[in-house]
Parts: structure tokens; C-alpha cells; sequence
């Protein structure tokens, strides 16, 4: 679907995307070498995703100069890649964009006998789906599609069901995002998010037509304001900095991953293919995978951080118990990874008209 909390609209699958298409210490020594390139690191990732703090010690512990550039969709990164001068040393692309740029050759292979931390990855991120044995990348942050739902209007909610509920006519919504939606017409109907079979989106589609009478409408940006004045009893919603602020202020808002699994988002670091900063490269990568520093993450950047033993370091301790930025192991266990969904995409987009013109 970034502060990812409703731009998250591009990770968890960005409508735009989808229908167009350490060494634990720091300063190593083989920084500058010839083989790596100089004291430099040229950076482009999510905005607000590596925060400020973060680089400025780095810089401080290595004498490595970064420049971070910013993107807000996984389609202006690549864009950047293909144009073949782009210039940067690492990238942060989102799961199933690992999958696109893995296919596009854009991506280096990893060293990993030059990256040390990664088992203090999360067992969920270790051998993701979309990147077997984290070949390509290293997951930095993560995040959630559930819904959110007010008290005061429905007393507790577990299921994708409540937002295709008849009783709540006129005060649910659905995000605005076409594979977004698709994660809850296909689990409601009993798929998988990850479907690509033909008849299964068809059965999801379906559904989602049908819901259309009990909407308020598609909202992918003031849904949690909503929520939390009791305009909307249900939205579905992305995790995230919007979302978990209006958790925390309201007592009488919940965010949940249905029972049916939702599905869980990633940002991570790779490597674009003919880098030349390769050994700042790997610095800053085992640099972010020091627990202390990927708690920063979360105290800093209001993200939740992939690194199971950041979370020892976390100083925002109410932040690793709100659901709307650190979801539980048990709700995350059924969440799929959202992939790239190759020429079945095809099946989504004329799902999609049919859905908005009905």
C-alpha cells in the first residue's frame, strides 16, 4: 500500500500501478573501496519511511554521505530504475514490486556474506513468499489491510462480513483501491487474497457488486477521521500513522485483522542492478538491521519495524500495543502477502468496472 498511512493506497497495491499496467558496527573498512565505491550512498525510498534521524547517525557513525530521495508510488520508483540513470545504490520497493523488478532484472541478488542481522528478521519475513530465502531484499517495514469499526455503533466486529452487513447501510466504507477491495471480496467469499483463478475473482466481484447497496462509499483518505466522529460504523483500512493516531485518541475505535486473514505489506531494501556504492550499500542494510536502530523506526517514523528484537528497544511502548501499527502474531498468521497478480491482473480490472458501474 508510507507517514505510510493513507498514501498506503500505493502499497497496498496502488490503483495507478495495478490498472496501468551490520556489520553491526559501523564504517566498515571496505567502505571506498574500488570494488564499492566511495564514502557515498544514494538512496530512494518511501517518504517518511527512513526517518531523518536514522540517516543522520549513520552518516555520523560511518563519515558515509547519504542522499535520500523520496517516491510515493512503487511505479515512480521503477520508472526510475528502467530510465537506466537513475544513480541509486538502494532502493525500498513494497513486496510484490520485489516480484516486478526480480522479472525486469532491475535487482541485484544479495551477498549474504556480507549482511549480518538478518536473523533478527521476524520469522514472518524470513523466506517470504514473494522473495524465497530473502534472495533480493530485506524487509524493513510492514504493515496491515483489516478494518476499523466504532463501538458505539457495532459492538464488536471479527469479520469481513460486518462490512457487507445490511444493518450498517449508509455508514460503511471500502477503500478506494482496486486490489484493496479485492482482499475482502475474495476472503469473504472464501479465497485467498493471493487468488488468481478466474472464477474465484468472479465469485469475489460478485460479492462486491452486491455490497455496493450498503456502502457509503469507496473513501481512501478520511476514513479514520470518520470513524472516530461516528459518521462511518465500519471501514475497511490500511495500518499506519492515520490510522493508529485515532486509535489511540479513541477509545471507542478498533482496528482488526478479520478472521478471515486480511493481508500483511512490506517495504524493504534492495539493490538496483550496476550500483555503483555497493559497500555503503551493505553498510547501511546491516546498519538497519541492528535492532536499536530499527526500533527507530517505530519511535521515529510511527512505522512497525520487520526486526522481532527492535522491538526490546522501542521506546513508544504503546505503539507495539496498538493493533493499527503493530498487529499481534496470532491476527498476522492467516495474512497473506499481497503479490503481483502477472496476467490474471486482467480478471481484476474488468471485475473492477463492473463493481463501479453497478
Amino acid at each position: 500500500m508510507r507517514a505510510r498511512s493513507l498514501s498506503r493506497g500505493a502499497i497496498a497495491v496502488s490503483v495507478a500501478t495495478v490498472t496501468a499496467l551490520v556489520a553491526t558496527g559501523c564504517g566498515g573498512s571496505d567502505a571506498g573501496s574500488a570494488s564499492g565505491g566511495g564514502k557515498k550512498l544514494n538512496v530512494y525510498a518511501w517518504a517518511g519511511e527512513i526517518p531523518d534521524s536514522v540517516v543522520k547517525k549513520f552518516e555520523q557513525d560511518t563519515g558515509i554521505d547519504v542522499t535520500l530521495d523520496t517516491f510515493d508510488s512503487n511505479e515512480t520508483m521503477t520508472a526510475k530504475l528502467s530510465s537506466g540513470s537513475a544513480g541509486y545504490d538502494l532502493v525500498e520497493p513494497s513486496q510484490y514490486s520485489v516480484q516486478q523488478l526480480i522479472g525486469q532484472k532491475l535487482i541485484e541478488p544479495l551477498d549474504h556474506a556480507r549482511i549480518k542481522g538478518l536473523d533478527n528478521l521476524a520469522d514472518k519475513f524470513r523466506n517470504p513468499s514473494y522473495d524465497p530465502g530473502n534472495k533480493y531484499s530485506v524487509p524493513w517495514i510492514w504493515g496491515t489491510t483489516g478494518f476499523a469499526y466504532n463501538d458505539k455503533c457495532i459492538s464488536s466486529a471479527t469479520s469481513w462480513q460486518t462490512l457487507f452487513d445490511d444493518q450498517y447501510k449508509g455508514k460503511i466504507y471500502m477503500l478506494d483501491n482496486m486490489l484493496a477491495a479485492y482482499i475482502a471480496g475474495l476472503q469473504v467469499t472464501g479465497a485467498r487474497a493471493t487468488s488468481t483463478d478466474k472464477g474465484e475473482i468472479e465469485a469475489a466481484t460478485a460479492a462486491l457488486t452486491k455490497q455496493k447497496k450498503v456502502l457509503a462509499g469507496y473513501n481512501s483518505t478520511n476514513y479514520p477521521q470518520l470513524l472516530s466522529t461516528g459518521q462511518a460504523c465500519a471501514a475497511q483500512a490500511w495500518s499506519g500513522t492515520a490510522m493508529a493516531k485515532v486509535v489511540a485518541a479513541n477509545p471507542n475505535v478498533h482496528y482488526v485483522l478479520p478472521e478471515e486473514g486480511g493481508s500483511i505489506w512490506t517495504d524493504g531494501l534492495a539493490i538496483p542492478k550496476g550500483a555503483k556504492n555497493t559497500d555503503a550499500a551493505y553498510q547501511f542494510i546491516n546498519f538497519l538491521l541492528r535492532p536499536e536502530i530499527a526500533a527507530m523506526a517505530t519511535d521515529d517514523g510511527g512505522s512497525a519495524s520487520t526486526n522481532a528484537k527492535a522491538r526490546d528497544f522501542v521506546k513508544d511502548k504503546k505503539a507495539l500495543e496498538n493493533p493499527a501499527v503493530y498487529a499481534s502474531d496470532a491476527a498476522i498468521e492467516k495474512a497473506d502477502f499481497l503479490l503481483d497478480p502477472g496476467t490474471a491482473m486482467k480478471h481484476f480490472q474488468q471485475g473492477w468496472t463492473k463493481v463501479k458501474a453497478s
